[in-house]
């Protein structure tokens, strides 16, 4: 690509550069929030942007590792904020991927411990896979006054607002049985909420069951290459033909790097520009792989690069 300068150059672009890079791909991968929307406000000109990449003949699809909802309800999110043509098989979050992982992959053969939100275990039970269910009138007292499932062969973590100390004690039962496998949603470790406040993620009650179990779980979400594989084994997709566009250099640029795709930060969301040039300017080469190919102030960036080359 002329004119174009990758290697995990953290190359600020815009205009025809943009036009450029985007003629060489065939599949762009975004990451939801920090990219598309902030919360419940859209990024300006990213339902533009879908539709404009989609009318260029591009297969877009939205990565996510925000664990709260099942695939129906991004749909309904996706209209409610202006996107018109997102279908929900274009929506891979990190409980429906848990979910694809335990079916297909594990094919567990017994039950799963959950801690986490109605959106991981909505996707479970969505692909059949059997969990414990939660007495709601369960007894307060210690982890003796709460009987164990014998059928659980797997602890799945994810975000959960209603984490407590029994929940924790119930996964570090499960996980001395060395067979009973242990997953994490996501890694992230808190998210960005609104007055700058932010609330732990599923990162941090991983690392907690971790800690009490002395076991280390496997980590579908990003920067895991499980979920590209996931959309891969679908739509048969070429990691050398597609773009990954996100907003945190530790999931979502190290996510690209380790499946092989091009990778672009946006400065919409939770990672700064210094952010990223510190990480280039690194001597520990680990820290080279969150450092992205190309850099745009935002996605709506895409829409002056097609309008200019059409001028």
């Amino acid at each position: 690509m002329a004119g174009l300068v990758s290697s995990r150059g953290c190359h600020k672009i815009r205009g025809s550069q943009i036009r450029e890079l985007l003629d060489s791909k065939l599949n762009v991968l975004f990451d939801c929030d920090g990219v598309i929307w902030n919360g419940e406000t859209v990024v300006a000109g990213a339902p533009e942007v879908v539709t404009l990449l989609k009318q260029q003949g591009k297969k877009v699809f939205f990565i996510t590792n925000n664990c709260t909802r099942p695939r129906a309800s991004y749909v309904t999110k996706f209209i409610r904020l202006g996107f018109t043509d997102v279908a929900e098989e274009e929506i891979f979050s990190s409980a429906y991927c848990s979910a694809a992982y335990l079916r297909d992959v594990a094919k567990l053969q017994g039950k799963v411990y959950v801690i986490g939100c109605q959106g991981v275990v909505m996707e479970l039970r969505e692909a059949g896979v059997p969990i414990v269910e939660e007495d709601t009138n369960a007894p307060t007292g210690t982890i003796y006054d709460y009987p164990l499932d014998p059928e659980v062969k797997a602890v799945l973590v994810g975000y959960d607002e209603k984490f407590d100390f029994i929940k924790l004690a119930k996964a570090c039962c499960y996980l001395q049985n060395t067979e009973c496998l242990f997953l994490a949603t996501d890694p992230d470790p808190w998210h960005p909420l609104r007055g700058g406040r932010i609330t732990p993620g599923s990162g941090s009650l991983t690392a907690a069951v971790e800690t009490a179990s002395s076991r280390k779980a496997t980590v579908i979400g990003k920067p895991s290459c499980f979920m590209f594989e996931c959309i891969a084994s679908q739509f048969n997709l070429d990691p050398g033909q597609s773009l990954m566009v996100g907003d945190r250099l530790e999931t979502d640029i190290l996510f690209g790097a380790n499946c092989g795709l091009d990778t672009m930060l946006t400065l919409t969301g939770v990672s700064t520009l210094e952010e990223a040039h510190g990480y280039k300017d690194s001597d520990d080469p680990e820290r080279k792989d969150f450092v992205p190919d190309y850099v745009v102030e935002t996605i709506a960036d895409f829409i002056e690069a097609y309008e200019e080359e059409e001028g």
